[in-house]
């Protein structure tokens, strides 16, 4: 895993001004204030469902999926399925006290060399950037990871969902990428793969010859502009193409949701370092709690999914 290459400078790799999440990364008795933004945008397109009669949105309805009727949301339960056809169900009040405790906090568990994570883990990019006066301490856990080639592993909650994820040093920026759990990964030892290593798997040294020089001749240095979504260039296209020759219908927006809630203050970052050391780096609840953050209230949790 790369811990230092660094997004292109260009106004698409930067961060967006909505602030997606506010707290404290933790470690330690440190904590340096932060807030959370997104690092990706979509690259995929949103087709959006419209009645052609009056362009107004269509959206999804609650249907009994065996009689074709559409319920009332208080006649819905949330179930899981055990066995076939065989289902646990569970009351919103169940669901609600499963919910991890939100704590507005990155707490770092450990630290480890950045090549350790597979790639095949990363799951979601998020920038970070340092508020409430916490730019020297965000800059120092910033150096200090570059110098050491490691990254820090951490938990934090999210909207109600507890995430892992690890906190990388990029440029000047810290990203903390949200990584997919240890049981989330497939093994691949199921998989019908050539043995590992060149004499095992019957390669002769000309032919490995032959493969570096391919792959030495056709190395470039990395540029994602160079790497674009050919359907969704033409689709865009096509969309302004339409628009400039006045094919534009009206149709009603709806307003996003609100911000999110206020980050944690920092004290004197080098007594933290120092009583750090000398308790192990281990912190306190109470020392690990960000001063002003106030947890939210769990939102009303969505009905598992079945998966495939």
């Amino acid at each position: 895993m790369a811990a230092d290459s660094t997004p292109t400078d260009d106004s698409s790799s930067r961060p967006t001004a909505r602030v997606v999440w506010k707290g404290a990364i933790s470690f330690g008795l440190v904590h340096i204030p932060v807030a959370l933004y997104t690092a990706t945008t979509s690259e995929g397109l949103d087709f959006d469902w419209l009645d052609r009669r009056t362009m107004e949105p269509v959206g999804y309805k609650r249907v009994n999926k065996k009689t074709g009727k559409e319920i009332a949301a208080a006649d819905i339960v949330k179930g899981i399925e055990v066995e076939d056809g065989q289902y646990v169900v569970l009351t919103n009040d169940e669901i609600k006290a499963a919910f991890p405790k939100s704590t507005q906090t990155i707490e770092i568990e450990s630290f480890i060399q950045a090549s350790e994570i597979p790639f095949v883990y990363l799951e979601r990019p998020y920038y970070l950037a340092p508020i409430n006066r916490g730019e020297k301490v965000y800059a120092l856990l910033r150096e200090a990871l570059l110098e050491s080639g490691r990254v820090g592993i951490a938990r934090v909650v999210i909207s109600t969902r507890q995430h892992l994820a690890v906190l990388v040093p990029s440029g000047p920026a810290l990203i903390l990428n949200l990584l997919r759990w240890g049981g989330e990964i497939r093994s691949f030892e199921a998989l019908k793969l050539p043995p590992a290593g060149a004499q095992a798997a019957g390669l002769k040294e000309a032919e490995l010859k032959m493969a570096r020089q391919l792959i030495e001749e056709m190395s470039a240095p990395w540029d994602a502009d160079d790497f674009r979504d050919s359907f969704k260039d033409e689709i865009l296209r096509l969309v302004k193409q339409k628009a400039e020759a006045g094919e534009v219908q009206s149709v009603e927006k709806v307003e996003s949701p609100g911000a999110a809630k206020p980050g944690a203050e920092i004290i004197d970052l080098t007594e933290l370092l120092k009583r750090s050391l000398q308790g192990g780096g281990k912190a306190s609840a109470k020392d690990q709690e960000p001063d002003d953050a106030e947890p939210k209230a769990p939102a009303k949790a969505k009905a598992p999914r079945k998966r495939a």
